[in-house]
C-alpha cells in the first residue's frame, strides 16, 4: 500500500520512468547515457529545494507572504505582485529556480488569506512567467544558456531577438492577472511569528551560493558538499524534506530525451521538418520532448539560431512536459492538494487553456513579424 501511495504521489515521475524505460528497449544502455545527464542542474535543484525547505522550517516565507499581504491587501495585486516576482526571478535565477523559491510564497499567501480558489490560476500563471520570463536573458532558461553559448550569439542580438515575444508575453500575463482574479479585500490574523534571524541569515547566504552556482560563478560540486553538510548540523529536517521524486522526475527525462536524439529515424525525420520551418517545428518538438531536450537535438540540424531560439522559448508553454519547470509547478500544486484528484484534474484543464492560449498568440504574433 505504501508503494502504491507513493506511486499515485509521483505520477510524473512514474510517466517519466516508462517513457524512459521504452526508449532504452530502442537504445540499449551503455557509456554515452552518462553524457545525458545535466548535473549541473540536478546538482542545482537539489541545493535550491534543500535551502527552500530549511527557510520553510523557520517560516521565512510565511513572514514573506504576510508582509506582501499587509503592504496591499488587494487579491487582484497581491496575484499580480506574485506573478511579477516569478517573472523577474527567472530572468536573474532561471526559470526552476525562480519556482522553486516562489510557488511556495504563492501557496502561504493564499491559504493564509482563505483564498485558496485562486491557487491553481495563481501557480499556472507563476510557470507561465516563469517560463516566459526567462527567455529575455541568455541565463534566464537553461535552452538560452546552451543556444547561447554554442552559436555565440552577441548579447545585444540576442536580446533584441526575444524581446518582441518578451514584451507580448508581460501584456498578455497582466491582463490575465487582472481580468481573472477579483479585488477582494485579503487580511492575515496578526499573530506574532517566530523566525530564528540567525538561521535566516545563514540559509540565505546558502541560498546565495546556490544562485552563484546557477552562474557559475562556483563549481556545482562545491555546493553539493557545502549545503548538504551545513544542513545536516543546522536542520537535518530540511534535508529529509527534499522532493526527490522531482529530482528522479529529471533523471528519467534525461534518459527520455538523449535516447530519442540517438534513434536514426527520428534524427532524419526532424531534419526534414526543420528545413521546412525552424521555428513551428522547434514549438511541436517542445511539446513533445520539452524545451531544454529540443535545443540540445534541432540545434545539430539547423544554424538557423534565431528562430530555434523562439521556438525552443514560446514552446516552454503548451502541454505539461513542454518545460521540465512545469513539472515543478504541477508537483507543487498536488503537494499541496494530496488525495484530491479532482483538483489536479481542474488544474490540468486550467493549465492546458492559458498555456495553449499563450502558445497560439506567441506563435502567431512572431510568425506576423
Amino acid at each position: 500500500m505504501k508503494v502504491l501511495d507513493f506511486l499515485k504521489k509521483n505520477v510524473v515521475m512514474v510517466i517519466a520512468f516508462v517513457a524512459a524505460a521504452v526508449t532504452a528497449f530502442f537504445v540499449p544502455p551503455d557509456k554515452e547515457y552518462l553524457g545525458y545527464f545535466d548535473f549541473k542542474t540536478l546538482a542545482c535543484l537539489f541545493c535550491v529545494l534543500a535551502v527552500v525547505c530549511a527557510l520553510k522550517n523557520i517560516n521565512f516565507f510565511y513572514l514573506i507572504a504576510k508582509r506582501i499581504v499587509i503592504l496591499f491587501k488587494n487579491a487582484k495585486v497581491c496575484v499580480l505582485v506574485l506573478v511579477y516576482i516569478t517573472f523577474i526571478g527567472s530572468m536573474l535565477i532561471a526559470n526552476d529556480m525562480a519556482l522553486l523559491t516562489f510557488l511556495p510564497l504563492g501557496y502561504l499567501v493564499l491559504s493564509e488569506t482563505g483564498k485558496k480558489k485562486y491557487m491553481a490560476f495563481t501557480f499556472i500563471m507563476q510557470n507561465i512567467a516563469a517560463n516566459l520570463g526567462g527567455m529575455l536573458t541568455p541565463f534566464g532558461n537553461p535552452q538560452n544558456l546552451y543556444l547561447y553559448t554554442k552559436f555565440n550569439i552577441p548579447n545585444l542580438e540576442f536580446m533584441a531577438i526575444m524581446a518582441p515575444p518578451f514584451i507580448l508575453s508581460i501584456v498578455l500575463i497582466t491582463v490575465c492577472c487582472l481580468i481573472f482574479v477579483k479585488g477582494e479585500p485579503l487580511s492575515v490574523p496578526d499573530t506574532p511569528v517566530p523566525m530564528n534571524k540567525k538561521r535566516a541569515v545563514l540559509y540565505l547566504c546558502l541560498f546565495t551560493l546556490s544562485i552563484a552556482i546557477v552562474f557559475r560563478g562556483i563549481p556545482y560540486w562545491i555546493g553539493l558538499i557545502v549545503i548538504p553538510a551545513v544542513l545536516l548540523f543546522a536542520d537535518r529536517r530540511a534535508l529529509k524534506m527534499v522532493d526527490y521524486p522531482l529530482l528522479l522526475t529529471f533523471v528519467f527525462f534525461f534518459i527520455f530525451s538523449g535516447n530519442m536524439a540517438r534513434i536514426g529515424a527520428v534524427r532524419e525525420l526532424f531534419s526534414f521538418l526543420l528545413g521546412k520551418s525552424t521555428l513551428i517545428f522547434s514549438i511541436l518538438s517542445c511539446q513533445v520532448i520539452s524545451n531544454v531536450p529540443s535545443a540540445i537535438l534541432l540545434s545539430q540540424f539547423t544554424d538557423n539560431y534565431r528562430e530555434l531560439l523562439l521556438g525552443v522559448n514560446i514552446g516552454g508553454v503548451g502541454t505539461l512536459i513542454s518545460s521540465l519547470a512545469s513539472l515543478i509547478t504541477f508537483r507543487e500544486y498536488v503537494k499541496n492538494n494530496p488525495g484530491k484528484k479532482r483538483y489536479a484534474f481542474y488544474y490540468l484543464l486550467l493549465f492546458s487553456a492559458f498555456n495553449f492560449a499563450f502558445l497560439i498568440i506567441l506563435t502567431v504574433f512572431m510568425m506576423i513579424i
